[in-house]
């Protein structure tokens, strides 16, 4: 993936985090418009459809995009800029909802620092257990 796409696909997943709460904070959309015109993406069709608050982001395709992001041997400097972008963009408006919170501890969990040290036991483990939340939680 490109520099550029791999910019414009973190964008899109802060958009996501913005709205994985249900609605796009003042602070939240500051920080984005930050990151957008730090980026250059300002006249980016997709960019500027998704800034425009038209249409929400679920939370699954928040998800989606940050697996894409990340892919299945993130690099630890990737890793670190994702999680650092998506606390900056939680903490923004000085509160931390429920669903924000599920979202960095997933995030948390795909910390290539700690999943090098981990046994095939605990990834597997961890595995059925993300499974087993996520069933609960759908019910």
């Amino acid at each position: 993936m490109t520099t550029q796409n791999q910019t414009k696909l973190l964008v899109k997943i802060l958009v996501g985090t913005a709205w994985i709460d249900g609605i796009i904070q003042p602070e939240e959309r500051k920080y984005l418009q930050k990151v957008v015109g730090e980026n250059n993406l300002s006249d980016d069709a997709e960019i500027k459809s998704l800034l425009s608050e038209i249409k929400p982001v679920n939370p699954p395709q928040c998800y989606e995009w940050l697996e894409e992001y990340l892919g299945n041997n993130p690099t630890i400097k990737d890793y670190e800029k994702l999680f650092e972008n998506i606390s900056a963009l939680i903490y923004s408006d000085g509160d931390v909802d429920m669903q924000e919170a599920k979202l960095l501890n997933h995030l948390e969990n795909l910390d290539p620092n700690t999943l090098t040290k981990k046994s095939m036991l605990d990834q597997i483990l961890n595995s059925v257990k993300q499974l087993y939340q996520k069933a609960i939680a759908n019910n």
